[in-house]
């Protein structure tokens, strides 16, 4: 669990590096601009489901700004126990918003006090457990992983879908061809920037198409900017605005998964970040990582944000750009920071038309169903049952977008728990995983169809010893004389034994 040291000691690690203010504020807002999509899109989705008024989702966005610009400074600059200090940016985790949406909806246990109240506990269980996570990390290897996160992707554009046709269902153009033809021009425009555009124009094309959609929309007249100039300019995050946070049990296990989920992305990322900056990542440092991002995920929702987590499109252009430097994360940290403490630029983008976040949706989500599947690509499916796996548990994943009503009648916890398709995927892909590649008992090379459909393999040493002539008929084999060649039957220890040893060979 730790990257090859390349620095002695005594020698500064290369993210202590200060480039000066100017350096940061540049490569700062590069940041920014980078995961802003991203991190404002998950408080338009949830301030949405719950039918909040514009002016509330404005306070929404601002306090997600604010909170992980609080989360990126604490994950860089560090307190003892706490941050990673490596270039990480921190905001808003898209891994929760589907279970949110779930929890908004709950008979039992709805609202934005649900879902805060969710939050907190479950971060709070998160920050317990981070000192034996690395123990249990067998149990969320890329084939669990890869589930969750298509499964997140999938289970979210139902809702670009809604955002293409105009976000609200009730209204006379819901579903018309101007919503429509506005989120495929913003489509297209993402498209178009990520083809023709510049490395730095591309890594901002949905940025840059939301503009241009938006833009588009009120020369069209199909934009309400009227509402922005409502409300202060300048103001603090207030405290549980939108309600003292209730706790609910099942919201609460619900959450507990994308914590879960959570921890092993953040871990990848922090992983990930020491190889590409060449700096040693122990598990000291790992777990002052993880400790930042569940104590940010607990305090989040007293300003009104939710789960904490590093962004994985930041840590690309770490890589691609080169710059070390924690301290210009820090400083996009800041940023973000003033940015949540103008409510205006939150109410500015929840202005921006439905449609047009459709569009960036339809790529923006689709773009975590991508890097599932990316992921599960690295998944061997040879002679094993990864591939039933697999099946299985997007398919449990899928129940609630293809039939919404379908634990109607189900006890309400439970309903709360599985109505979430993140949440049904990761439980049945833990679970079999569990059963088919921990708990072997039982298991046989050729016990399903799925197995039985699996790329068949031979060992080179066995073709090698095969001689021109040789041919098998009725399970024996003979040379080319006709002479049967005897067969040595192995007891399956020497046959594992074998194959270790033919794949070290190899």
């Amino acid at each position: 669990m730790t990257t090859s040291p390349v620095t002695s000691p005594s020698a500064q690690r290369p993210e202590d590096e200060n480039l000066g203010i100017g350096a940061n504020l540049a490569y700062g807002l590069q940041h920014v601009l980078t995961m802003y999509g991203g991190i404002v899109a998950v408080p338009l989705i949830i301030g949405q489901a719950a039918g909040l008024s514009p002016a509330d989702i404005g306070l929404l966005i601002a306090a997600s700004l604010f909170a992980g610009g609080l989360a990126t400074l604490l994950q860089t600059i560090g307190l003892p126990f706490f941050g990673c200090q490596l270039p990480l940016v921190q905001g808003v985790s898209f891994a929760g918003v589907a279970t949110m949406i779930a929890i908004i909806g709950s008979d039992g246990a709805g609202g934005m006090p649900a879902v805060l109240g969710a939050v907190i506990a479950a971060a709070f269980i998160g920050l317990l457990i981070t000192p034996v996570f690395s123990r249990i990390t067998k149990f969320f290897p890329p084939l669990v992983n890869g589930i969750v996160i298509t499964t997140i992707g999938l289970t979210l554009m139902p809702v670009a879908a809604r955002w293409a046709m105009g976000g609200n269902s009730q209204a006379a153009d819901f579903g018309s061809m101007a919503n429509i033809g506005l989120a495929a021009l913003t489509l297209v425009t993402v498209l178009l920037l990520s083809k023709l555009g510049s490395a730095s124009i591309s890594r901002l094309s949905i940025l840059l198409a939301m503009v241009i959609g938006t833009l588009v929309a009120v020369a069209l007249g199909m934009a309400d900017f009227s509402k922005v100039g409502e409300g202060p300019l300048l103001a603090f995050p207030t405290p549980f605005h939108f309600g003292m946070p209730t706790f609910h049990i099942a919201a609460i296990i619900s959450m507990l998964i994308v914590i879960i989920v959570t921890l092993v992305e953040t871990s990848a990322d922090i992983l990930a970040v020491g190889d590409i900056i060449e700096t040693k990542v122990d598990s000291k440092r790992l777990g002052n990582g993880l400790r930042a991002d569940m104590i940010s995920s607990m305090f989040a929702p007293i300003f009104g944000s939710f789960t904490q987590s590093a962004f994985a499109q930041n840590v690309g252009l770490v890589a691609v750009t080169g710059v070390k430097s924690r301290y210009v994360v820090a400083t996009g940290g800041l940023i973000l920071v003033t940015l949540g403490l103008l409510p205006v630029m939150g109410r500015l983008v929840a202005a921006v038309p439905t449609s047009v976040l459709g569009g960036a949706g339809v790529v923006l989500f689709g773009t975590v169903a991508a890097s599932g599947i990316r992921t599960l690509s690295k998944v061997d499916y040879r002679n094993n049952m990864n591939l039933i796996i697999v099946a299985t548990s997007l398919g449990f994943g899928m129940i609630p977008i293809a039939a919404p009503t379908f634990y109607h009648h189900f006890p309400a916890w439970f309903e709360t728990i599985f109505h979430s398709g993140i949440s049904s995927a990761a439980i049945m892909a833990i679970l079999l995983n569990l059963a088919f590649n921990h708990v072997r008992t039982g298991n046989s090379d050729q016990q399903s169809v799925f197995v039985a459909a699996s790329e068949r393999t031979l060992r080179y040493q066995d073709v090698a010893a095969l001689n021109d002539g040789d041919y098998f008929k009725g399970g024996k084999l003979f040379d080319a004389e006709g002479k049967e060649v005897p067969l040595v039957v192995e007891s399956a220890p020497a046959m594992r034994s074998a194959a270790v040893a033919s794949t070290a060979d190899s």
